[in-house]
């Protein structure tokens, strides 16, 4: 079979297609054929050999990837051949999603919605799940003024997608012309450019006075500074990312001064009582009756290196996902 092999910490035409033997499912376990295999900004950090939170550098060589969806074409001993033949989609953990074949756990198998297209599936396992558990945290209501940052990407372009639906009115951030228009096409109230240097001067006229109540933040850094200052007493800043390499910078008298609450909303506190399965089929749920439609930038398997880049370099609208 055909995989994406990292023999070395580096750039991202580090990342090989190379042919490898088919692999042979273990007891408990499936083979999958892979038909698309999602990409996570994550993973651009973990292949340059950094560390990112509880994650750590992979040893090498590895193929990466963390999610699949595809046809169950074998099972291993212990594995019902009812499984045979369907369409599934399915956490990995750590490895093994770019290639033509992967091996899964039966345990972590969800079968595909007929209605539902794998490259969606694989948004919606592990974008998707995220996106519900912060959406319940945040808890929006149509009170809310909210302000999405990456308001483009997988997470904040779902984001966009539920804080109008709820009925809050909507600010989305992202970057450049065609960005921007893509979040206003989702139907963000206001929707601004971050690569301008008055960009929350920008926010604070098209809300003529109304204070931002709630901040989803994925960026970190300096913009999501800016973010936090744009939060009227009492708001809430949701944090679940640092797409900008560090996390935003918030301090006790941030809080203190002006009444605000700050959380990190990924993790636990995100978990409902039927635990992480629970979200995920939620997720798969709501994708399949349209009520979660991501944006979804497509690479073919031999151009990993690429969909790498365009992660890195803010290039990509919403879920990446490279098809086999």
């Amino acid at each position: 079979m055909r995989a994406i092999r990292l023999h070395s910490f580096g750039p991202a035409e580090n990342l090989r297609l190379e042919e490898l033997p088919e692999p042979v499912p273990a007891e408990g376990q499936v083979r999958v054929d892979v038909r698309v295999s999602g990409v996570h900004l994550i993973e651009t950090r973990l292949r340059r050999g950094i560390a990112v939170g509880p994650h750590r550098p992979p040893e090498l060589p590895i193929t990466p990837g963390s999610e699949v969806a595809g046809v169950v074409g074998a099972v291993g001993p212990g594995v019902s051949a009812d499984w045979l033949g369907r369409r599934v989609v399915v956490q990995l953990g750590d490895a093994g999603g770019y290639a033509e074949q992967a091996l899964a756990d039966e345990s972590a198998l969800y079968p595909i919605p007929d209605e539902l297209a794998d490259d969606v599936a694989v948004a919606a396992i592990t974008t998707g799940t995220t996106a519900q558990g912060v959406l319940g945290v945040a808890r929006l209501t149509e009170r809310d003024a909210v302000l999405v940052m990456s308001a483009a990407g997988g997470l904040g372009s779902l984001f966009v997608q539920a804080a109008k639906a709820a009925g809050a009115l909507v600010v989305g951030v992202a970057g450049g012309a065609a960005k921007v228009a893509r979040v206003r096409a989702l139907g963000a109230d206001v929707a601004v450019d971050y690569s301008a240097a008055d960009w929350p001067e920008r926010v604070r006229t098209a809300l003529a006075g109304r204070e931002v109540g709630i901040v989803l933040d994925g960026v970190g850094g300096a913009s999501g500074r800016q973010a936090l200052e744009l939060l009227g007493p009492g708001g809430r800043f949701l944090m679940y990312g640092w797409a900008a390499g560090e996390p935003t910078e918030i301090t006790t008298r941030d809080l203190v001064e002006r009444q605000l609450t700050a959380t990190w909303a990924i993790g636990p506190n995100m978990v409902p009582p039927g635990g992480w399965r629970e979200l995920t089929t939620r997720a798969l749920r709501e994708a399949a009756r349209g009520r979660l439609v991501p944006t979804i930038t497509r690479f073919p398997l031999d151009r990993a290196a690429d969909a790498h880049a365009a992660l890195e370099g803010r290039a990509a609208e919403g879920k990446v996902v490279l098809t086999v």
